[in-house]
């Protein structure tokens, strides 16, 4: 990506509300720079639960858990017991850290398919040859597939989405917006399984093993949810763009809009070679599909749980296998299909490349299970949960007023805490107990956290994919700043936030599953 070295500048639009939002997205950006890398930022955060830990139960602090009767109390990381915990326990915390694993093997079959070149080809072929009215809702769509890709679906598609307006005779400007507002504010929503539902999963499940052990949130707990909000996002996205931002006079590259160049037609349209690798990997899939479902079907199957159960068997609870097989599946078929893999060592080659990807990821996860750990040792989020719990019942609120209010909380963090396995893995400890006991299921809190750690993902400067979106639409626009790409993102997320909860309200009102558990 080459972008020009003009440093982006705001610009001023003419509303006062975006002017407004400009200067509170200014001052958020402000005192985010000021806050440490989020590796730190957690190891502060153990400091502060240590001191805590001792002030606490200095001072007696208890409560007495609603199931059992038993007294908790606050227990000191500063006693005896407290520094042989944290000197003892560091290589079994990071070690059964519950993302650890998962999100490492998850990402190893991914790792696979991407080098193969099975993302970029699949998302070049949905949008490739969409009639130019359904190109906003098909290249919005396509966003919602590629969350399977993670992060890398921005590096993909926001370039893409330019060349594909570009060649449909439209600003490809407002191809980079509607591209990167769809990967970042829908992010957790996708008619796929993705690592972010195993990564979301383990850590709700740990959370929920403080009120019942026995408790497991599935990776497919909030898949009817996130099937249903992907198709939901998108046709809003769709909506808002075509019935507003598409009518600005803005939007104009700064030189007029001409025919792809051969290079350019290149890089968007399918190979005959491709075309053919496609329909080998989706017999490969449809397959590997059939075959686990037929496994699965006899009632005494060894793929089921116990009693038979589907929900409990070791497919679900296995996701992150199922996943690493399936997508690594796919990639070696597309590869040796289209000539990108001639070897077995050109998987090995992908695994270690993706090993390396997920390197700055370990290293957060290293410190974000120490102070989860010392969290939990402390008895402090349980004191927090029971007594949050007990005031929340007081107040008398229904269920769907607290999940709204949590909703508001957590957009208002994703601001300045981008990072969504982050996020949930400091507030999951406190918000699922406490909801519990009010309740509200897990699988439930985790889906409106969902919702809201999304939307604002396109309006953060936090976020350094949105310096990647505005040097890509820097490439047809120059004069073109943080300001410019903010007034198109804020007025999609702020209507994109308020239909969803609106629909997870509902949703909930309901009683509709949000997934399979």
């Amino acid at each position: 990506m080459s972008t020009t070295s003009t440093e982006p500048q705001p610009t001023e639009p003419p509303s006062r509300a975006l002017r407004a939002a400009f200067r509170a997205f200014a001052a958020i950006e402000k005192v985010g720079n000021k806050l440490p890398n989020p590796f730190w930022l957690f190891w502060i955060l153990a400091g502060v639960v240590i001191v805590l830990s001792a002030i606490l139960a200095a001072t007696g602090v208890s409560t007495v858990h609603p199931g059992t009767h038993d007294t908790i109390e606050v227990r000191s990381l500063l006693s005896k017991a407290g520094l042989t915990t944290m000197v003892e326990g560091a290589v079994d915390n990071f070690a059964t850290f519950p993302p650890l694993a998962t999100i490492l093997i998850v990402g190893f079959g991914i790792a696979v398919a991407e080098a193969s070149g099975l993302f970029t080809t699949l998302l070049r072929r949905m949008v490739a040859r969409v009639p130019g009215k359904y190109l906003t809702f098909a290249l919005s769509m396509t966003a919602m597939v590629a969350h399977v890709a993670g992060d890398a679906a921005y590096v993909t598609l926001i370039p893409l989405g330019a060349l594909i307006f570009r060649a449909a005779g439209r600003s490809p400007v407002l191809g980079c917006v509607v591209a990167y507002v769809s990967i970042s504010a829908g992010y957790d929503a996708s008619p796929a399984i993705t690592t972010t539902d195993t990564l979301l999963s383990s850590i709700s499940t740990a959370a929920a093993h403080t009120i019942d052990p026995d408790h497991v949130v599935t990776p497919v707990a909030n898949y009817f949810f996130g099937l249903a909000s992907s198709v939901l996002v998108a046709l809003v996205i769709t909506v808002v763009v075509e019935k507003v931002i598409a009518r600005r006079s803005d939007l104009d590259p700064d030189e007029p809009v001409k025919a792809l160049t051969a290079e350019e037609l290149k890089a968007v349209e399918v190979t005959p070679e491709q075309r053919r690798a496609l329909r080998r990997t989706g017999v490969a899939a449809l397959v590997f599909v059939a075959v686990v479902a037929v496994a699965m079907f006899p009632a005494d199957s060894p793929l089921r749980g116990e009693h038979g159960s589907l929900v409990e068997s070791p497919v679900i609870t296995g996701m992150s296998v199922v996943l690493f097989l399936f997508f690594s599946l796919l990639g070696w078929v597309y590869g040796r299909a289209a000539g990108t893999f001639r070897t077995a060592n050109d998987i090995v080659d992908a695994l270690v490349e993706g090993a390396r990807s997920y390197a700055p990821i370990l290293v957060l996860f290293f410190a974000i299970s120490q102070f989860l750990a010392y969290f939990k040792w402390t008895n402090i989020g349980n004191v927090i949960a029971i007594e949050g719990a007990e005031t929340l019942k007081g107040m008398h609120l229904s269920g769907w007023t607290v999940l709204v209010g949590i909703a508001v909380l957590i957009t208002f963090m994703n601001l300045v805490i981008t990072s969504g396995s982050a996020l949930w893995a400091l507030a999951a400890p406190v918000l699922i107990p406490m909801l519990m006991l009010i309740g509200i299921e897990p699988a439930t809190t985790q889906a409106v956290y969902r919702v809201a750690d999304s939307v604002t993902n396109c309006v953060t400067p936090m976020s350094p994919y949105f310096a990647m979106c505005l040097g890509f639409i820097q490439q047809h626009k120059k004069s073109a700043g943080i300001g410019t790409l903010a007034s198109f993102t804020i007025p999609i997320a702020a209507v994109v936030w308020i239909v969803w909860v609106a629909f997870f309200v509902a949703w909930y009102l309901l009683g509709i599953p949000f997934g399979v558990g």
